[in-house]
């Protein structure tokens, strides 16, 4: 393996990007909870959601801010790694990203600092109307992040002029064939996330014996949402899978390693693609399943990766594994599903300790299932990083050397793996001390202060 500037550009954002997409793919779903909950606190009154909120919000204020801090060297990597890319595509780019500062970071600037930290200066409605605005700022940020890499993937409404990219359509170029599944399928995923790592705390409270009316109360609520949004999931990447096939045959032909193409195709459950050869090694498939699976007919035809030129062909083994272990997890986190279901209906939902201790297990699935998700997505892109139009190869900063890509992907190692540990370790100290030792959790209905009798009832050990 050659290590030019190239591949250790790519392998740079590669670094950055995989740990990024972890803390985002939490804290969007976990602001949304936030102001779910501070809003049943402020309808009904009850104590027990706003303690929980103010436990979540301790979680998301470490977690928001590590996403801060290792999503801003992303950008200046499209000045020092990517500049022939940002240079071609910057009219087009820059505004998308421009739009997100304006939406989105205006929103989380605006109301963060209410949301963690005016709970005792603002009336109950502002800081519930501050949540909600957090919230939709984390949305609005995903919005225009998907609208930019899903132009990438599907480019539309734009024109050539003296080689870049120039604005023709911003409807189109937002709103691009790719952009509405991979919003949905992404956000959806998000929420799946979330909710995992939710349950999983909830469930080690109750293994515990601590907490028991909000372990409880989270459990329940998360299990009737993962309920809903894990069997959706599926049938949003159905979606989404068509429109690959239509926009970018490659790599779909690349996520199912089919080499030929032609209709009735098998469905390749495992194999060891080989790419120089342009085969599969160790193949198992079961016959006719991937032509229905893949365009919903039996005899539905689906391009191989033989119809493109080698130089316009993905490398098979990123997307084809990431593709399976993504499958794996949903299959996972739907089974976990499944038994709250038979649990619930023989109410021992919350007695069940193997059930709580296999919702620990899970908690981190939908953590690798979107990495691996993105792995899919992105590698599958390959050779370009406009799809079909321009190349990776050349999208690259002309004047970079492989020392200087070195020096800087060991210090972004250095640095994202000290910050990391070091923020999931405040965490875990979070989650150990639970919600009782959350500031302002004296309130119970009506808003009355709450005495050491009831403070003990409400979850203390044992």
């Amino acid at each position: 393996m050659h290590f030019d500037p190239l591949f250790l550009s790519r392998l740079q954002f590669a670094w950055v990007v995989a740990w990024h997409f972890l803390l985002p793919a939490f804290t969007v779903g976990l602001a949304s909870f936030i102001a779910f909950m501070e809003g049943l606190s402020f309808f009904t009154g009850r104590a027990v959601y706003l303690r929980i909120s103010i436990f979540w919000t301790k979680i998301f204020a470490v977690s928001f801010g590590m996403g801060v801090v290792s999503g801003i060297t992303m950008p200046f990597q499209f000045g020092t790694n990517w500049s022939r890319f940002s240079d071609d595509v910057g009219d087009i780019v820059s505004p998308l990203l421009g739009y997100e500062g304006l939406t989105a970071f205006f929103l989380e600037a605006a109301f963060l600092g209410v949301l963690l930290f005016g709970r005792k200066l603002v009336p109950r409605w502002a800081h519930f109307f501050a949540a909600l605005m957090v919230a939709l700022g984390t949305l609005a940020s995903t919005f225009w992040i998907l609208a930019v890499n899903s132009w990438m993937q599907t480019p539309a409404g734009f024109d050539f002029v003296d080689g870049r990219f120039q604005p023709r359509d911003w409807l189109e170029i937002i709103f691009n064939p790719s952009f509405p599944y991979r919003l949905a399928h992404v956000v959806t995923a998000i929420y799946i996330t979330t909710g995992f790592v939710v349950a999983g705390v909830a469930s080690f409270w109750l293994l515990r014996r601590r907490f028991y009316e909000e372990a409880r109360t989270t459990l329940s609520m998360t299990l009737w949402l993962l309920s809903v949004l894990v069997p959706l999931q599926a049938a949003i990447g159905d979606q989404h899978g068509l429109d690959t096939l239509k926009y970018q045959p490659a790599k779909l032909a690349g996520i199912e390693a089919i080499w030929d193409g032609g209709r009735r195709l098998p469905w390749v459950l495992f194999a060891i693609p080989d790419d120089a050869a342009a085969k599969n090694l160790y193949e198992v498939s079961i016959p006719v399943v991937g032509s229905l699976i893949l365009t919903h007919d039996v005899d539905g035809e689906v391009r191989g990766l033989k119809s493109f030129p080698p130089e316009d062909r993905p490398p098979v083994a990123v997307p084809f594994f990431g593709f399976r272990i993504m499958l794996a997890c949903w299959g996972v986190m739907m089974l976990t599903v499944v038994l709250s279901w038979w649990l619930r209906m023989r109410r021992k939902l919350f007695d069940a300790d193997w059930y709580h201790r296999l919702c620990m297990v899970v908690a981190p699935a939908g953590f690798v299932a979107v990495i691996a998700g993105w792995a899919t997505t992105e590698v599958g892109r390959q050779p370009w990083t406009v799809y079909g139009l321009m190349r990776t190869a050349d999208s690259v900063s002309p004047s970079l050397t492989a020392a200087d890509v070195t020096l800087s992907l060991v210090a972004y190692s250095v640095v994202y793996v000290l910050m990391f540990a070091a923020g999931i370790a405040m965490m875990v100290r979070i989650f150990e001390r639970g919600p009782i030792a959350a500031d302002h959790a004296d309130f119970i209905e009506g808003g009355r202060p709450q005495g050491p009798v009831e403070a003990l009832s409400r979850g203390g050990e044992g």
